[in-house]
């Protein structure tokens, strides 16, 4: 009898220590973010370069990994922008989505329109640690 007392009461023990354990700590949000900064050349006109924006801005409605689409103009008064004027962010739920994206028909008829015009181009992609 005693041998299934403490067999219970490890039992128990147990399972409060199961329940009393706080939950794993998940970043909601964990999304994968792709930084395009580009640097335009001098002779891009700006009828051209509203082409290559509304390209980009019709991107999310092509591929449906993209989950958000920011983008800007440089309006910093730092002095590091290295020439690159604008820039976008975008967003997916995860590297296999980004993965997806790169190859997409759609984003390297992009690069096409875009291409001819850079004359400097930085990417960076991230997993948002923020929680």
């Amino acid at each position: 009898m005693k041998q299934i007392l403490s067999l219970l009461m490890v039992g128990l023990l147990l399972s409060i220590g199961t329940y009393a354990k706080p939950p794993k700590k998940t970043m909601k949000n964990a999304v994968v973010q792709h930084v395009v900064l580009f640097k335009f050349k001098p002779e891009t006109t700006p009828e051209k370069l509203q082409e290559i924006l509304t390209a980009f801005e019709a991107l999310p409605s092509k591929i449906k990994e993209i989950k958000g689409f920011q983008w800007g103009t440089n309006n910093s008064p730092e002095t590091h922008a290295h020439g690159l004027t604008h820039a976008f962010i975008l967003t997916f739920d995860s590297e296999k989505d980004r993965d997806a994206y790169l190859p997409h028909p759609a984003h390297k008829e992009f690069g096409t329109i875009v291409g001819p015009w850079l004359a400097d181009l930085t990417v960076v992609d991230f997993t948002n640690q923020a929680k």
